[in-house]
């Protein structure tokens, strides 16, 4: 189970992510600014309600899962790199011969 601390760092760190202001966050989900700075503080205790509009907001699921499937999950951690399609590779490859290209023309 994540610690208060925790979900206040998950918090955080998706509202950095996305250009989340604590002011736009807390209207937009419809907390007050009091209480928003007291779940990010992750020192107090909050509401489930609260948590819940707070991670619609910033584009977050709330999960209940038996204890050993968050482990095998890696508790949230990327487990790898994307996949990458065949169409990315080709642009890659494209983009790449292009700046080959244009590096040869400007010497």
């Amino acid at each position: 189970m994540l610690t208060l601390p925790e979900i206040a760092d998950t918090l955080r760190d998706a509202a950095k992510r996305n250009g989340w202001t604590q002011a736009r966050l807390a209207e937009s989900s419809g907390v007050s600014p009091r209480t928003l700075t007291h779940v990010l503080s992750g020192e107090e205790d909050f509401r489930l309600t609260t948590l819940m509009a707070l991670a619609d907001r910033l584009g977050l699921e709330l999960l209940l899962v038996p204890k050993g499937a968050a482990r095998a999950l890696g508790a949230g951690e990327e487990l790898g790199p994307p996949v990458r399609s065949v169409v990315t590779e080709a642009l890659d490859a494209l983009h790449a011969s292009a700046d080959a290209t244009a590096s040869k023309a400007s010497r």
